[in-house]
């Protein structure tokens, strides 16, 4: 039976030695019959962990499509990631749920299923203004619980943004050792003054990470798609201005940061606004990987749109 491989009181240790590097956010392959592709997922982490570098993977959250999935398949894809990445890989992964008792019984699961640390979002919390206490409780109670390594997140999705100081006291707490930060930039700086070095902090937006790595000392990219959006085997340009950076060769590093805007601009410029889980899964099929339908509610691409992407992905220089 697989074990934490830490003590609780430990967490942050462990995690400040090892929640370091690019983290990707999976997204999850469904077949034509919308059953999960347990093989396509299988074959896309070799693929990030072997060929791409990315140090950690974090599974089953929005990008995954969580929402569309009934227990069972949230706790099968965690076990499939621990398979996978075996060690080579971290594996973080989202129990959100707004029911609190399936909080618990996923994140169970996953202590109990080996992987690294858990992510949990803040949840939706109608009627409520003063939210300060409310949130606390609510992570101390998961702490209580747990011996894993949880990460916070903080989303506009929860109706509020968790304020710094919020997550400053929250950080207090022993197996509190990330949170995934998806606010304005002020924001995540203040906090990242605020908890020093007792927990990592990070956000999703690959267009300010080296510039988190060179003003604010970040070590942990936590995590969307461009590590495997933005990279092929031949072409490693995210990890290879981490690296530079991490060395501290800042101006080399920017340089070929910014030798990815056209990719960048091919991205985001074709790009259906409200289609983003099948624009991704698209993506990755034009760059080799498994990509695969969506579950509703999300929509899937049509053919003009696909052939907007064509066009854009074969002018954005990626090397294959």
């Amino acid at each position: 039976m697989p074990t934490v491989k830490y003590s609780k009181h430990d967490a942050k240790a462990y995690a400040r030695e090892n929640m370091r590097g690019i983290w990707a956010a999976a997204l999850n392959p469904f077949s034509d019959d919308l059953s999960l592709n347990e093989a396509g997922l299988r074959a896309n982490i070799r693929h990030w962990v072997d060929d791409l570098d990315i140090q950690g993977l974090f599974i089953a959250g929005k990008q995954g499509e969580f929402f569309s999935m009934s227990l069972a398949e949230r706790k099968r894809n965690f076990e499939v990631a621990v398979e996978e990445c075996d060690g080579k890989a971290g594996v973080i992964v989202s129990v959100s749920d707004q029911n609190f008792d399936t909080v618990k019984e996923l994140a169970q699961h996953a202590q109990d299923c080996g992987a690294d640390y858990i992510v949990v979002h803040a949840p939706v919390l109608s009627f409520i203004h003063d939210r300060g206490e409310v949130l606390y409780q609510y992570y101390k109670a998961l702490c209580d619980r747990l011996d894993i390594g949880i990460a916070m997140w903080s989303h506009p999705d929860s109706g509020y943004l968790m304020q710094p100081d919020e997550c400053a006291r929250i950080a207090e707490l022993p197996n509190i050792v990330a949170i995934k930060y998806s606010v304005p930039r002020h924001m995540y700086v203040e906090l990242t003054r605020l908890v020093g070095d007792r927990i990592q902090v990070s956000t999703s937006s690959e267009d300010e990470w080296l510039d988190n790595i060179e003003e604010l000392g970040w070590q942990l990219y936590l995590c969307s798609s461009p590590p495997y959006h933005l990279q092929t085997k031949n072409d490693k340009r995210m990890h290879e201005y981490t690296q530079l950076a991490f060395a501290g060769k800042f101006a080399e590093a920017r340089k070929v940061r910014d030798s990815l805007e056209p990719v960048r601009e091919a991205i985001a410029g074709s790009k259906p606004a409200d289609k983003p889980q099948a624009f991704g899964k698209y993506w990755q099929e034009l760059l080799g990987q498994v990509g695969g339908r969506v579950r509703p509610p999300m929509l899937e691409l049509s053919d003009v749109e696909k052939a907007a992407i064509d066009a854009a992905f074969e002018g954005c220089g990626l090397q294959l």
